[in-house]
């Protein structure tokens, strides 16, 4: 059984924005989410700077009590899933079944909690641990509150796949909808800035002091993210009998693993190459298809240089012609959630035929012969948009969306 998957509404908490409308708004203006970190004591660690969300309240999402069941991440995802249900205008009824799935990615999970656990046996003993604080702890909680928050019975899934979790999450939540396990998918991914995992990539030399500058010449590192983003996903049969309003298909996605190195990408593309393509070949379609590339583009230099190599190797001639961009010189690395977040980003590209630009670039680098947006959003066709996470230790995960009828009946055939 395979049945055509439509997002259908989509929902963004981010450093630049909450709501669909105000995140894409900022991203189209190509507006800065970086600022100063107020969440916790950066001096012992050499980088002040993080796109940090400092406008999120938990309780215009969801009660007091609810919150209180909650660490940040699931705030977060919780408060998404709110803006994308709402964006889908699904009523209330149609989720609270079983025939309702919730897939959510992430890397970290509930860093805070942990922070929380860590310090109070830490400093205090056993003993000052709080049964609330524990019942607040892990990773899988994430799905589970979602669900919760709707009353849906379906399948659960926390999907813990590094940097990448975002599209793995998206692909497997479709999945279940083309096999007919699902009607419906309530999907995406969400991550917290902590300090253990601030320092770790301060230490790793991989934050840039003050911006993030994806492809440019002089680049100087990541800058950490925060947020969530997700999506609405609903069969044709379902979204159709509701009368829905559809915003973009699902594709194919593509999956594959570098086996290289722990932090480095392979000098070659290899798993990124693969998964670029399978992506395009399970959606049934070439690569002269594709109008624009969402890139992983994270600012580091052996990310954005293999990155460019992979656009050649994947595209062939028209390497340095197809459109490309990245969000996180805006929003930055939002670990789990960046390829949820640029999912997001991706279907208002489809929708509204506008690409938003990668701010910050000034020099060509040599290395990087692309199409980079710059100077502004591009008014462009974008009727079939590639999503590119490739992650750490070579998690490489590409999701294919594309406008309502460009693609084949065998879409989603693997």
């Amino acid at each position: 059984m395979s049945r055509r998957v439509f997002v259908t509404g989509l929902g963004a908490v981010s450093s630049v924005g909450l709501g669909r409308r105000a995140f894409w708004e900022s991203l189209a203006a190509g507006r800065s989410g970086a600022s100063p970190v107020e969440g916790f004591e950066t001096g012992s660690i050499g980088r002040t700077i993080a796109c940090e969300i400092k406008d999120f309240r938990a309780r215009d999402w969801m009660t007091a009590a609810e919150a209180r069941r909650m660490g940040r991440c699931s705030q977060f995802a919780v408060a998404a899933a709110r803006m994308a249900v709402e964006d889908a205008g699904i009523p209330a009824a149609l989720l609270a079944t079983e025939r309702t799935a919730v897939v959510v990615g992430t890397t970290m999970g509930e860093a805070d909690v942990i922070r929380e656990l860590e310090s109070a046996w830490i400093h205090r003993g056993e003993e000052a641990v709080k049964t609330r604080t524990i019942n607040r702890y892990g990773t899988t909680l994430l799905p589970i509150h979602v669900a919760r928050a709707f009353g849906a019975h379906g399948m659960t899934q926390t999907l813990p796949a590094a940097c990448a979790a975002g599209n793995y999450a998206i692909g497997f939540a479709a999945d279940q909808i083309r096999a007919g396990r699902a009607d419906v998918a309530i999907t995406g991914a969400s991550e917290i800035i902590e300090k253990l995992q601030f320092a770790g990539f301060a230490r790793l030399g991989a934050i840039a002091p003050e911006r993030c500058q994806p492809f440019d010449k002089n680049r100087k590192g990541l800058l950490v993210g925060e947020g969530a983003g997700m999506m609405m996903l609903e069969s044709e049969e379902h979204a159709r009998a509701r009368g829905a309003r559809i915003l973009a298909e699902i594709g194919g996605y593509g999956l594959a693993c570098d086996a290289h190195h722990i932090t480095r990408p392979h000098p070659e593309g290899e798993g990124s190459v693969q998964a670029m393509r399978r992506a395009i070949e399970a959606s049934g379609l070439q690569p002269d298809d594709v109008d624009f590339v969402n890139a992983h583009g994270t600012g580091t230099d052996a990310n954005d240089k293999v990155e460019a190599l992979v656009m050649h190797k994947v595209f062939g001639a028209r390497g340095a012609s197809v459109p490309i961009s990245s969000m996180k010189s805006m929003i930055g690395h939002c670990m789990g959630a960046a390829s949820a977040l640029e999912a997001v980003s991706c279907v208002e590209s489809i929708a509204t035929g506008l690409l938003p630009p990668t701010i910050g670039y000034e020099t060509p680098d040599p290395d990087c012969v692309l199409d980079l947006v710059t100077g502004g959003a591009r008014r462009a066709k974008a009727d079939v948009v590639l999503n590119n996470a490739l992650a750490f230790g070579g998690y490489d995960a590409v999701l294919l969306l594309a406008r309502e009828g460009v693609l084949p009946d065998t879409v989603g055939r693997r």
